[in-house]
Order: structure tokens, then C-alpha cells, then sequence
């Protein structure tokens, strides 16, 4: 049974912190403080200015199909803030149910501790050399040894390198402005549209 709101509810609510339109897009998008601030408002100013006798969303898909529309248009600061609110690559703890589901957390495998450290250590090696970016992918049911070999792929790094190596001051930071850098931010906030769609699944939305 979905836990979203119906779709009735989210565009006819009242724009607040605590609309159903802001319940549905932490659980599609994870909690982050930008969805309540902004997004939640451009969107509930969509609705408030649509013809009563239409209404602009028919699927949970096309509310994330809006969704990444808006935030696609706004700043570079503010859609890095966006991609932010989504939980690091192996990271065990202080996860949603949904993204302990996707990253495998709740497996009955469990991830060897040597792969969660690697995946630290390639975590913090992006954020360096991508300065106010956080590594987002569509996991897609892939193990997160797969991802960390991704990852190493993405940082032009060798595979079964050691967990730490190489070392973090070998990072060189690529400028805000650059085009690698906005190339990583744009297919970030794409994975997250992927991973929002996803769940509609998991939800048993069809």
C-alpha cells in the first residue's frame, strides 16, 4: 500500500512545510530543506494557477517529471543543495526504509566491511574533486561493490586499489564552472529522477 498522498490531496492542499504535496516529495526525493522551501511552492503555485476544470498531473510520474522541470531551471547552488539531501553511497545508518532498500543495506548478504570502507574513502575523493557535489547514481539493484568500481571509473581511478589509496591530497578540484563539473551535476539530478521513479515501484504505484 503507498504511503503517498493521493494525488487529489497534493494539488488542491494549501502550501505549507506539512502539505501532502511536501510528504510526497520527501518520500520520492528524500527530506531535504529545499524541497519545503522551494519547490514545494513553485509547484503549489502551478496547481493554484491551473483551470479548476483540468489538472496539470494525471501520475505520480509526471509530479517527478514537474519536479525535475523546476529544479532543472533553478541555480547551480540551489540544485546542488537538492542532489545533497540524498544519502552517500554505503552509508548504514540514518537512512530512509527506501534507501536502505536500494543500496542493498537490508540485503541478506551483507556488504564486506573492506567494500564500505573503499566506498568512504571514494566518497570523500569526489567531493573533493567535485567541490559542493555529493556522488548520486541509480543503484538499480547493483551491488555496491559494483558501484564502488563505478565510482572508481567516474574518478579516472585503477580498480582493487587499497580501501584508502590513493590519498586524498592527490585530489585535484575541478572548478564550479567547468563543464566536467556541470556535466556531474546535471546527470545527478537525473539519477535522481531515476531513483524517484523507481520507488513509485517499490510504493506499488503503478
Amino acid at each position: 500500500m503507498s504511503n503517498l498522498p493521493s494525488l487529489a490531496d497534493i494539488q488542491t492542499s494549501v502550501s505549507s512545510p506539512d502539505s501532502p504535496l511536501a510528504a510526497a516529495l520527501s518520500i520520492l526525493f528524500e527530506h531535504s530543506p529545499i524541497l519545503v522551501s522551494k519547490l514545494e511552492p513553485q509547484l503549489s503555485e502551478i496547481f493554484d494557477k491551473s483551470p479548476s476544470s483540468s489538472s496539470p498531473l494525471s501520475s505520480y510520474e509526471e509530479l517527478i517529471d514537474l519536479s525535475l522541470a523546476e529544479i532543472t531551471q533553478w541555480d547551480i547552488p540551489a540544485q546542488s543543495e537538492f542532489i545533497s539531501g540524498h544519502p552517500r553511497i554505503g552509508e548504514s545508518s540514518n537512512l530512509s526504509k527506501l534507501s536502505a532498500k536500494e543500496q542493498g543495506a537490508q540485503g541478506v548478504k551483507p556488504t564486506p566491511p573492506e567494500v564500505l570502507k573503499r566506498l568512504e574513502h571514494l566518497n570523500a575523493a569526489y567531493e573533493v574533486k567535485y567541490p559542493g557535489l555529493r556522488y548520486i547514481t541509480f543503484v538499480n539493484g547493483r551491488s555496491r561493490a559494483a558501484i564502488a568500481e563505478e565510482m572508481e571509473g567516474v574518478l579516472g581511478w585503477e580498480h582493487s586499489l587499497g580501501p584508502d589509496q590513493p590519498s586524498l591530497d592527490t585530489v585535484q578540484p575541478v572548478e564550479k564552472s567547468n563543464e566536467a563539473w556541470l556535466s556531474e551535476l546535471k546527470r545527478a539530478v537525473g539519477d535522481v529522477g531515476k531513483i524517484a521513479k523507481s520507488r513509485l515501484g517499490s510504493l506499488g504505484v503503478v
